[in-house]
């Protein structure tokens, strides 16, 4: 076991070389993971609203802030539900506040959707001092170890991406 209480050697074997740094970083990546889904639990908790209903203001506050619209289907499309769930998911966030249907600004048939002021104000207070602290952690590194971590998180992501297409084992070195 390390000082965090990993066992080194369950997931990738036990090699004392190079690899014992590259299972530290990714206990370390694994750590984080668990931090954040316990953020997300206590935001969820503390908003009263579902994982889906909070990502679902988030894409309204990223559509809103790039100048477009969205329409119900967008956002169904986003979060990969169908549109029964979207509709019951709309009306959860209309009856709260949350979220209001307008008319399509160049399609009288369409609706929109917006997020309330409220509910930007509600999101901001109960993440902003979270975001500005991981704000300072990460402006805390030099040019160089940002391109180093995001080069890194990238590489990550693609390895998650094509996870079912690997059909090998996985190696015990």
């Amino acid at each position: 076991m390390d000082s965090e209480g990993h066992a080194r050697g369950y997931w990738y074997g036990k090699d004392p070389g190079q690899k014992a740094l590259a299972i530290d970083v990714l206990n370390a990546l694994r750590d984080y993971r668990t931090s954040e889904q316990a953020m997300r639990r206590r935001t969820r908790s503390s908003m009263g609203m579902g994982e889906k209903d909070l990502l679902a203001l988030r894409y309204l506050f990223e559509a809103e802030a790039a100048g477009k619209v969205m329409k119900p289907k967008d956002l169904g499309d986003k979060l990969g539900i169908t549109s029964a769930s979207m509709t019951t998911l709309i009306d959860r966030l209309v009856e709260s506040g949350h979220i209001r249907r307008e008319p399509h600004p160049t399609d009288r048939r369409a609706l929109i959707l917006k997020a309330t002021p409220g509910s930007d104000q509600e999101v901001r207070h109960t993440l902003g001092g979270m975001h500005r602290r991981m704000l300072d952690a990460a402006s805390a590194l030099s040019p160089d170890e940002s391109r180093v971590v995001v080069d890194f998180l990238q590489h990550m992501r693609e390895a998650m991406d094509t996870i079912d297409d690997d059909s090998a084992e996985p190696t015990q070195s």
